[in-house]
């Protein structure tokens, strides 16, 4: 499954990322909508979830994420809904880790 979320801050390390592999991290947004995608091996095999996927978070409920890659790019964001079938378009689409 997948899960959209509107983000709502960034730190400023984000646009300073310069590196070949992180450089998508430029391109982060307040207000953009992601597309985070849950699959093995975060998915937890019992609960079929990815932690820090805000199933349990009501919708204005403002939740913390990290780049992997560059602890120091981080920032919040809000859950807008949950997809079965993954739909994320192939700019601003990450997975849970």
């Amino acid at each position: 499954y997948c899960v959209e979320f509107r983000t709502e801050s960034l730190s400023h390390h984000c646009a300073l990322e310069n590196r070949p592999y992180a450089r998508w991290m430029q391109y982060l947004r307040e207000g953009h909508t992601v597309c985070v995608a849950c699959q093995p091996p975060a998915m937890n095999a019992d609960t079929r979830r990815c932690s820090g996927d805000g199933h349990n978070a009501d919708g204005g409920k403002i939740l913390h994420w990290e780049a992997i890659g560059n602890s120091k790019c981080q920032g919040t964001w809000k859950r807008i809904r949950q997809m079965e079938h993954c739909s994320c378009p192939l700019v601003h689409s990450f997975i849970f880790t």
